[in-house]
């Protein structure tokens, strides 16, 4: 039997490259996915290619009412919600240092990629108390572990979903819901475009993955493939746990050249 079969899961992001991946995979286990993001024209594109399948919701993850109001409407159709994907996320554009930082940035960024967690977290969980069951992974970021990988708000909001999935497994694991995150390094997405077509026209290409042990970026399909593993009865055991998904990028301390 498909791991999910009967299942709904709910995939903020969903829109993104990791967030679809992550749709397709449940529903080909099974799931029926709402798929979740504020980029409706792509989300109905996303849609459209799981069917019958897939629900979507166009809203801002940062807006607690509109958030609110759309898990109310999913349990009201589909009854539970057994599975939460916190993907939601934006990388922003300010790579400045800290003493010259915008803040407008950091507020936009913390909103979308921490509190969208938040705010799902806090309402999904509520329905998963009532059901006795769920499992909650979210999108973190190997920037989340260490510095180098992205701005400073960025790898800030990413530290704190690591922290939030700790905080979160321990609040929850007595209601029999598991919290986990996955951390992905380097991976070829709509977010980190513009870091490949840089590469490419720079004939730098070649270079792309060059800090990770496997030396190539990842793909989304093995990002979404973590994230159901978490999601999943694989993982009974395993709660509070941030996964990174990198190639070995944060297993060494390996730069371009250290190694012949």
């Amino acid at each position: 039997m498909p791991r999910f079969e009967g299942q709904t899961a709910i995939v903020t992001g969903a829109a993104g490259s990791i967030g679809a991946a992550a749709a397709r995979r449940l529903v080909s286990e099974g799931a029926h996915v709402v798929l979740v993001d504020h980029a409706a024209e792509a989300l109905e594109q996303a849609a459209e290619t799981l069917g019958e399948a897939a629900t979507m919701l166009a809203l801002d993850v940062a807006n607690a009412e509109s958030a609110e109001r759309a898990i109310a409407q999913v349990l009201a159709t589909r009854g539970r919600i057994d599975i939460l994907c916190n993907n939601a996320g934006t990388a922003g554009a300010d790579y400045t240092p800290i003493y010259q930082t915008d803040l407008a940035n950091w507020e936009r960024l913390l909103a979308v990629n921490l509190m969208g967690s938040v705010i799902f977290t806090r309402h999904v969980g509520a329905a998963m108390i009532n059901a006795g069951r769920g499992a909650i992974v979210n999108t973190a970021s190997v920037a989340g572990i260490r510095s180098g990988a992205g701005s400073n708000a960025y790898s800030a909001s990413k530290a704190a979903i690591i922290s939030l999935t700790q905080t979160s497994a321990c609040d929850l694991a007595e209601h029999g819901i598991r919290v986990n995150a996955v951390c992905p390094g380097l991976v070829r997405s709509n977010m980190t475009k513009s870091v490949f077509d840089y590469a490419e026209a720079n004939g730098k290409s070649h270079k792309l993955g060059s800090r990770c042990e496997l030396r190539r970026p990842g793909e989304p399909e093995e990002i979404a493939a973590a994230i159901c593993f978490l999601a999943s009865a694989d993982a009974s055991f395993i709660t509070g746990q941030a996964l990174a998904v990198d190639g070995g990028n944060t297993a060494s301390l390996n730069m371009p050249g250290m190694k012949v």
